[in-house]
């Protein structure tokens, strides 16, 4: 759960995104995740943090054992949408196409009455950031959409340009990312001393 919710932060997705998360998104030799129908049927590309990598191989070594469970007692399909069915038929069972987040348990997908693996239940990721967040004693009000809110904030503050930013996160339009650059109307936030590089 806490490679999730540092993969809001550290890659800016969303927490739909995350959770939908598969393994052929996950682009290891170039750290790169692909995010495939983001919000508005757009996919693009976002940064994979260096820092996670060892996570996210362990991660998936995990998601690889599970599905091998699921194929040894009969099932180990993925949920597919009709579309994706149609376009890559088998394809459902092929370890690539399992979720990155799986689910504890197979439930039976309403598009086909068959058992299988979903991904995990953004609900449950909610849950567990608002824990942390409790746990923590943080009495600014956070949820998984902050960790995205402040993976462009820092782009912004440490010079990426808008546009970057703008494709990285996926927004069709600039003034959605430029509500990320209040940042710079905040004297001494935007710039950084010259000696603090030495």
């Amino acid at each position: 759960m806490r490679l999730a919710a540092t993969l809001l932060y550290g890659s800016g997705l969303r927490v739909m995104e995350a959770v939908r998360l598969r393994l052929k998104d996950i682009d290891l030799a170039h750290r790169i995740i692909v995010v495939f129908d983001g919000k508005g049927g757009a996919s693009r590309r976002t940064p994979m943090p260096e820092s996670l990598v060892p996570q996210i191989e362990s991660q998936i070594e995990q998601v690889a054992e599970l599905h091998a469970e699921d194929l040894r007692i009969g099932f180990g399909s993925a949920s597919l949408s009709p579309s994706l069915t149609r376009k890559f038929g088998s394809a459902a069972k092929h370890l690539s196409w399992q979720y990155l987040f799986p689910a504890s348990r197979l439930a039976l997908d309403p598009l086909d009455s068959v058992m299988k693996r979903h991904h995990l239940d953004v609900s449950h990721l909610q849950k567990t950031v608002r824990r942390a967040v409790m746990d923590a004693g943080l009495t600014k009000r956070v949820s998984c959409h902050t960790f995205r809110h402040t993976f462009a904030t820092q782009l912004i503050e440490g010079g990426c340009d808008i546009r970057s930013v703008q494709e990285v996160l996926g927004h069709q339009d600039v003034r959605t990312t430029m509500i990320y650059t209040h940042v710079l109307n905040r004297p001494g936030l935007a710039m950084r001393s010259p000696a603090d590089t030495l």
